[in-house]
């Protein structure tokens, strides 16, 4: 076991209420988490308050009759609310880090604090990855473990919210491998039209991706996360550009918008650097990268226990040990289209986009 020492510095609890506060600040996604059925990323700490493994979000959508009129009669015209639910499992994961006093002497840095902050940054970038990873994610399966049956089966169900490079044509016959190959490298990158395109398809899906309502302005905006090669594309798109002007201005008091984002037409356009690139899926075997266009509802975050430090003596004191930990979960939620919750599965809140990602040359 290596042993690095620290030195003083914080106290656990001093150290915890600040780094909660920075993680969420400094969360690439923190600006679309909410507690309410309109955040992007809905958290619910309900397990905080009492013991189990699993959380329920109910899943909403929006009502479509047209009502009554002119004192007809209401009773009996009443419509159904057509509401799922989505089952969210937690589960603990934890990151360490140990030292010992001897070489606490020696160190020219505060080893302790150091600890602390590379531990901190660890549960940052886990929950991105996370996070990420849920965006991805095939049925709950990791897309990189997912089978092309299993890619498949779920382009079959989700047919009327993916998108393959810039034409719905694109889709060969619910094939996911051979709709990717028809990925081109110059007609297939995101641009405003296809973005726009992506937009019409939330709107017609079934049943609809509901925006979220700015708490500022009360207009209606879709987030958008773009890999960095497929953002380099939309920023040199002639429409973006001409549309940025004002932009930085106008949103600058906007919770959703950050700097460096792009907004156009109701979208905000966020770059992820991490999101991965799949490596020689398209026409002539170029790489092409997803694309995630987000309504209301699109992850569930469950929370029983916060990111915490602990701290731990050793060897007669001698040695400490420094954790972090969290009990949640973080997943793609779903509903089923057919006869039950999970038969069918539909991505709730979530168009997915593949879209060409040429490397620099």
């Amino acid at each position: 076991m290596t042993d690095t020492t620290a030195a003083s510095g914080l106290t656990v609890q001093q150290w915890d209420d600040k780094f909660f506060v920075e993680h969420v600040q400094g969360n690439r996604f923190a600006g679309e988490m909410g507690t309410s059925e309109n955040s992007i990323i809905q958290v619910n700490e309900d397990l905080g308050k009492k013991a189990g493994e699993s959380i329920t979000f109910a899943l909403v959508n929006r009502l479509t009759g047209s009502g009554v009129e002119n004192g007809a009669t209401l009773e009996g015209n009443e419509e159904d609310l057509d509401s799922r639910s989505y089952k969210l499992t937690i589960k603990e994961r934890a990151h360490a880090v140990r030292s010992n006093r001897w070489e606490n002497q020696i160190s020219a840095i505060d080893l302790r604090k150091a600890a602390k902050m590379s531990l901190k940054t660890w549960s940052m970038e886990n929950t991105r990855d996370r996070v990420i990873a849920a965006m991805s994610s095939v049925n709950g399966v990791a897309y990189g473990s997912a089978t092309e049956t299993q890619k498949d089966a779920w382009l079959v169900d989700n047919a009327d919210r993916v998108l393959f490079g810039a034409a719905k044509s694109n889709n060969s016959s619910n094939d996911h491998s051979a709709s990717l190959a028809n990925i081109d490298g110059t007609s297939d990158k995101l641009t405003s039209s296809a973005a726009s395109l992506m937009k019409r398809i939330a709107r017609t899906a079934n049943p609809k991706i509901r925006p979220v309502m700015s708490e500022k302005d009360t207009k209606y905006y879709y987030t958008v996360y773009v890999p960095s090669l497929v953002f380099r594309d939309l920023k040199a798109d002639a429409t973006i550009t001409a549309a940025q002007r004002d932009v930085s201005i106008r949103m600058q008091n906007e919770k959703l918008f950050k700097g460096g984002d792009i907004e156009w037409d109701g979208m905000i356009f966020k770059e992820i650097e991490d999101i991965p690139v799949i490596s020689g899926a398209g026409a002539s075997g170029i790489d092409v990268a997803p694309v995630f266009f987000c309504g209301a509802q699109a992850l569930g975050y469950g929370i029983a226990e916060r990111w915490k430090s602990a701290e731990e003596l050793f060897d007669y004191g001698r040695k400490k040990g420094c954790a972090i930990m969290e009990m949640g979960g973080i997943e793609k939620m779903t509903f089923g289209s057919g006869s039950t919750d999970t038969a069918d599965l539909k991505d709730h809140g979530i168009v997915t986009g593949f879209f060409a990602a040429v490397a620099d040359s």
